[in-house]
């Protein structure tokens, strides 16, 4: 059984997680199993819905208005690139906001340190965020698209940074919405404006130069660069690397501290 002594301090805390990381991995592959338990294609969903995805958009900025293609060439390989990381970002947050309601019985009953119902939501995804990247391999063969050197850096360092800001995001939502049930519905809209507001589909060097300091603000914008810059390397810019990295922290300390202050209260309600 795991110590309950966490809850006192933020290295506690840690201890606990650490002390609880088999039973993590265990949540984690559980996770994909039941993902793909009663679906016929199983796996197959992990790369199709973001590959029909871009190759949606790719249909309509390429063949429909092809004389102004907002991304990089290949345009299909520009696409992927962000899509996939989105996809990551996206499940997480809207599975994280939900992830204490929807383990309400095991947040109660069992002694666990309650971050990784959080944690193991984050994980998951971007597990299935790996085994998607064959589609972009695919692509990336079939286009003749080859590879920077400084993708054996910048890759973990981007899955790095995004699992950092997710594990923040996560905790605080996933409080925040026992709660206040009706910001899940608020997450869901944020999410889809947030889309079009990140560059997934567009490169920021597409946008009017007044307006680029808007995208460089948000650090999803500049993980998504840093996710592309293996395959595009005139995206890597380390100062942008290290404020994305420095904002990712932020927000994990606040999530964190959320997370902290709100447990009892929020195990009240569940």
């Amino acid at each position: 059984m795991v110590d309950s002594s966490y809850t006192r301090s933020p290295l506690a805390r840690i201890r606990a997680i650490w002390g609880a990381r088999k039973i993590l991995l265990l949540l984690i592959r559980r996770d994909l199993k039941v993902r793909y338990a009663n679906s016929v294609l199983g796996y197959v969903w992990t790369v199709l819905d973001p590959l029909l995805m871009s190759l949606v958009y790719w249909a309509i900025f390429s063949l429909l208005f092809p004389r102004d293609v907002p991304g990089d060439d290949p345009y299909i390989v520009f696409l992927l690139a962000g899509m996939l990381p989105w996809q990551w970002f996206n499940s997480s947050v809207s599975q994280a906001s939900k992830a204490l309601r929807s383990s309400s019985r095991l947040v109660r009953s069992t002694n666990l340190p309650r971050e990784i119902w959080v944690l193991r939501v984050v994980a998951s995804n971007g597990v299935e965020f790996l085994l998607a990247l064959p589609v972009l391999a695919g692509f990336l063969l079939a286009t003749q698209t080859p590879l920077h050197w400084n993708m054996l850096i910048t890759f973990p360092l981007a899955m790095l940074i995004m699992a950092v800001l997710l594990a923040g995001v996560g905790l605080g939502l996933s409080v925040l919405t026992v709660l206040v049930p009706d910001l899940q519905r608020l997450v869901a809209i944020f999410l889809r404006l947030f889309f079009y507001a990140s560059p997934v589909l567009y490169s920021v060097t597409r946008l009017p130069e007044d307006l680029r300091w808007v995208y460089v603000a948000n650090p999803v914008a500049d993980i998504l660069q840093l996710f592309r810059a293996g395959i595009y390397p005139h995206y890597l810019e380390w100062w942008h690397v290290g404020y994305a990295a420095a904002m990712s922290l932020l927000v994990l300390a606040v999530g964190w501290w959320l997370f902290a202050r709100l447990e009892r209260t929020v195990l009240k309600e569940l």
